[in-house]
């Protein structure tokens, strides 16, 4: 598991899309999880902020590397 994500981290286009898909992603769970503090008077909780971004760039990696042809010898 962690040699396809490795694998799939050393891949620029699976690098970029999964950084697409997590901007997106992670921005939407921020409004979601994150709505009383941007919309109200609760504090913002930043280690919530940065996994909410982070997770879904793991996700999208691991999956694009575990679908990818494998490398040519």
């Amino acid at each position: 598991m962690i040699g396809t994500l490795w694998r799939g981290l050393q891949t620029p286009q699976i690098r970029r899309n999964a950084v697409r898909i997590s901007a997106v992603v992670g921005t939407i769970l921020n409004l979601i999880n994150q709505s009383p503090a941007l919309f109200g008077d609760a504090r913002i909780s930043w280690p919530h902020v940065a996994l909410n971004y982070v997770v879904p760039f793991l996700v999208a990696s691991y999956s694009a590397a575990k679908n990818a042809p494998p490398p040519a010898p």
